[in-house]
């Protein structure tokens, strides 16, 4: 613990110091032990600490990956990184729509006239999680701390997911093209003194304020990453909220409330609705986080996930799978014995996206030739979105109709892109562009008469076989033979990342609310990072490279339709839904609500111990 090095340099300070006499040190000794031990205790736990008596028990449906900001791309994984590592800039947990506020720094940025440039006022005294790396001495978040991490996401032998987040952006960014060394300075990223950092862009950026928030953007400790450079995402240490405690890969973690972590109290302001009206009243004053401990369980199986909650091992649960949902709803409420155990019941409208992405650069399914358009147009015509939403999704979606979901800036609600499902009008433009031959089988053939098999990926779940049996459905009723391959989630979006998936369903929450953040997935240069489908068309490039120096307005928005109809028509996705989640949550649970970017709710919630035992 922190303060135990401290006792000891004490007593050595009274035995070097040349204004005591070293006979009075026997007797000092026992009148200081005590005093001594107690502000040793403090330092270990501090008077704010969280209440260790207080477990939150929580599921995640996927193995997490390494525990990285800058190479962690599932949503499960960058759960973990929000409450252990620290952004600039955070969300307000109750704000409506969503607005930031500080998190390591003293005020929101300033921006310079030209908007190029933010200046971020770090608060002093804020703590790296103790680790050997940091050789026993107390490690101070720094300015230069953001610059090391910030960099991070552009060294292209990291391969980061997120390096589109800065990539091109930052002023002298071009010296770390040539030959990538992290310690070469630039202009976009400074640390004018120990608590100052300046960033500057090379042209104004509407979003950047919400990149900051994201946990891509978090901040580690240099000596951590080099320490462990073997164990890349194994090892974290942040400044968190929470460290980890016990890591049992794919299996389980313990989070424990950081003794080191700040001072924060929460104050905000609600908004007019009774339920935020609530919350505030009973946080108000409140030094976060509340809880001590988070247990985090991998649970893959949409069934145990549920069963789980049932049996109160579980203190909420999102994402209901939706084959399960009449175990929780009756006509679209909550079951009434489920009412009856004071189960809380949401129905949360995703920032969310579903659609099915193709490799652009697969040699079956890819290219930008008539012929291949029209094969990926054809599925996309025989896909039937209505009975997707009505059989598998139980109602519980609205067809999308551009990548973007409502509740998103640049949101089009008049805009109508998607055809009808017609299957005829599918076969008619496959056998105009060459695939009229069919093999003994009855399959379609490619132009030639080479054999036709697509390979789709899906997750090794029960969902994930009745979406392969809507697929093999769709296909087989257009002539094209189908194969699936299941896999782990995170090995799929691995052998995604390198190109070696010709066809995955996929599903992408904004990390900011903007559209740019769902248009950027089929920008040309994140192809191999963000952009799976490897999309790479000139004309809708520039349009998102326009788009993206405009502020929110009507002339953006059409860009922004303009790049929805040039999806439609390539046809690198079948844009699918936009679904509601189903989330529920245990009586005894306080404080929850979900919010429609930030991941977790961890450091806000509580527990009634009281309640929960009796319902054991």
């Amino acid at each position: 613990m922190p303060a135990v090095r401290p006792l000891f340099d004490f007593f050595g300070l009274i035995r070097l110091s040349p204004k005591l006499s070293p006979k009075l040190l026997p007797k000092l000794r026992p009148k200081l032990l005590p005093i001594l031990l107690a502000a040793a205790m403090a330092s270990a736990t501090p008077s704010h600490a969280a209440d260790l008596s207080k477990t939150l028990h929580v599921l995640i449906p996927n193995g997490e990956a390494g525990i990285d900001p800058a190479t962690a791309s599932e949503a499960n994984t960058d759960e973990l990184i929000e409450v252990i590592f620290d952004t600039l800039l955070q969300y307000r947990y109750l704000a409506r729509p969503v607005a930031l506020q500080p998190n390591v720094t003293r005020a929101m940025p300033e921006l310079s006239a030209d908007r190029l440039t933010y200046t971020f006022h770090l608060q002093p005294g804020i703590h790296f999680s103790e680790d050997p790396a940091f050789k026993g001495v107390p490690r101070e978040l720094v300015a230069q701390d953001f610059v090391y991490s910030f960099k991070r996401l552009l060294d292209p032998t990291l391969r980061s997911p997120w390096a589109f987040l800065l990539a091109d952006k930052l002023q002298g960014d071009e010296a770390l093209k040539k030959k990538f060394n992290i310690d070469t300075p630039i202009a976009g990223l400074q640390a004018i003194d120990r608590f100052t950092l300046q960033v500057r862009l090379k042209q104004a950026d509407v979003n950047f304020p919400f990149v900051l928030a994201m946990p891509a953007m978090s901040v580690v400790a240099r000596e951590v990453i080099e320490a462990y450079a073997d164990q890349p995402g194994g090892h974290p240490i942040g400044t968190g909220p929470f460290r980890v405690a016990e890591w049992q890969r794919g299996n389980r973690l313990l989070l424990q409330a950081n003794p080191g972590f700040r001072r924060v109290v929460f104050d905000e302001a609600p908004g007019s609705d009774p339920a935020d009206r609530a919350i505030a009243a009973a946080l108000h004053g409140k030094t976060l986080p509340l809880v001590g401990q988070i247990e985090i369980k991998v649970i893959e199986e949409n069934q145990s996930q549920l069963l789980g909650f049932m049996n109160h091992e579980f203190d909420y649960v999102q994402y209901i799978a939706l084959d399960l949902s009449e175990r929780v709803l009756s006509d679209g409420k909550l079951r009434p014995e489920l009412a009856q155990r004071g189960v809380q019941l949401t129905l949360f409208p995703l920032l969310q996206t579903f659609y099915v992405w193709m490799n652009m650069t697969d040699p079956i399914v890819g290219g930008y030739t008539p012929e291949k358009i029209a094969l990926r147009r054809a599925i996309a015509l025989a896909y039937d979105r209505a009975e997707d939403i009505r059989v598998l999704e139980k109602g519980l979606s609205i067809p999308a109709q551009s990548p973007l979901p409502p509740n998103v800036l640049g949101y089009d609600p008049t805009l109508r892109t998607q055809p009808p499902t017609d299957r005829a009008l599918a076969q008619a433009l496959l056998d105009h562009y060459g695939y009229d031959q069919r093999d003994a089988e009855g399959y379609r053939t490619l132009p030639g008469g080479a054999p036709l098999t697509l390979t789709m990926h899906s997750k090794a779940t029960s969902t994930g076989r009745l979406r392969d049996e809507l697929w093999q459905r769709t296909l087989h009723a257009i002539g094209i033979r189908v194969v699936f391959k299941t896999d782990k989630y995170a090995e799929i979006i691995r052998q995604s990342r390198l190109g070696k998936v010709q066809m995955f369903e996929f599903g992408w929450v904004a990390d900011y609310p903007d559209g740019e953040n769902f248009l950027q997935l089929l920008y040309g240069p994140n192809t191999g990072v963000s952009n799976d489908a490897r999309f790479d068309l000139p004309a809708y490039n520039a349009l998102f490279e326009k788009a993206r120096a405009m502020e929110d307005s009507p002339e953006r928005t059409a860009l922004y339709d303009d790049m929805a109809r040039l999806i439609v028509g390539y046809a690198p996705w079948i844009l699918r839904t936009h679904p509601l989640s189903i989330d529920i949550a245990q009586p005894w649970l306080r404080h929850y609500k979900r919010h429609p970017v930030m991941l977790t709710t961890w450091r806000y919630v509580d527990l009634d111990t009281a309640a929960r035992a009796r319902a054991q």
